[in-house]
This record gives C-alpha cells, sequence and structure tokens, in this order.
C-alpha cells in the first residue's frame, strides 16, 4: 500500500525511513517498521522527536485506511504523543489500532517500540475519515493542477 500512491508519497517513505509494512490488519490496526538513521538525530545521537511523531501518526493513519479502505484520506485532527524513553538509530516498530470508529471521526492509539519490543513513545489521536477523491482533487486545484 502507497499512502500517495505518486512519487510524493515514495519520497516521503524514503524521508521516513520505511523499511516495510509488516501488518496491514481490516479490523484497524498497522505496523510498520522504520530504519531510524544517524541523520535524523539531534544531539547525543537522540531521534528527533518529529520523526517518532510522523512514525506513529503514519501507523495510526494506516490502520484508518485498512479498517475503511483506499477510498478514505485520514485527517489528523489531534495527536497527543507521549515519549518515554531516547529513540536511537536502529529498527523500530510503529504500530496503530482503533480505539473507536464512528462514521467520520475515529479514534486511534499507536505505539513505538524498538527491534527488542520496548515502548519508546505512545500516542493517539482523533481523525476524521475524508473522501479520498475530494481530498485529492482539492490538492489539484491548490497547486494548480501539479499534484
Amino acid at each position: 500500500m502507497s499512502a500517495a500512491g505518486d512519487s510524493g508519497g515514495d519520497a516521503l517513505y524514503r524521508t521516513m525511513g520505511l523499511v516495510r509494512i509488516v501488518e496491514l490488519g481490516a479490523e484497524g490496526r498497522a505496523v510498520i517498521e522504520y530504519e531510524a538513521g544517524p541523520h535524523m538525530c539531534h544531539s547525543g545521537g537522540v531521534v528527533q522527536g518529529g520523526f517518532v511523531t510522523g512514525w506513529i501518526d503514519a501507523a495510526m493513519a494506516h490502520a484508518a485506511i485498512a479498517m475503511n479502505g483506499e477510498g478514505v484520506t485520514p485527517m489528523t485532527l489531534e495527536l497527543k504523543i507521549s515519549f518515554f524513553a531516547p529513540v536511537r538509530p536502529g529498527r523500530v516498530f510503529a504500530e496503530g489500532w482503533v480505539e473507536r470508529a464512528g462514521r467520520k471521526t475515529c479514534f486511534y492509539e499507536g505505539c513505538l517500540k524498538d527491534a527488542e519490543g520496548r515502548v519508546l513513545a505512545k500516542g493517539s489521536s482523533t481523525i476524521m475519515l475524508a473522501d479520498r477523491a475530494r481530498v485529492e482533487a482539492a490538492a489539484k486545484a491548490a497547486t494548480g493542477g501539479s499534484q
């Protein structure tokens, strides 16, 4: 599954260090494997929190797509991340799952684990399920058709 289905999505995945999508469950669950690189770190060799947040957010969005189909674009309305331990370069696994699903607004949770299964960060999100065709048409209109 490609979140964007185009080279823009591929570039985003490369920037985020995507290794593979491990699991996409129709019950509203996703697991994504990433490679945290030294180029993602600030002082002390700690991965910058924006990457951690992005990984958990992406897992929750993929869980929403897995549950609701490719015709939706999950739009994050609210996002909260709690950091428990420093994330260091190496393999990490972002997990996302549905907590409560509504028709248009859903609640997801997620976490980031290291290769040994230790939870490094947790997150929760309120997600609005938008019609993908409408989102893509709006993006195309906003960029003058260059999307």
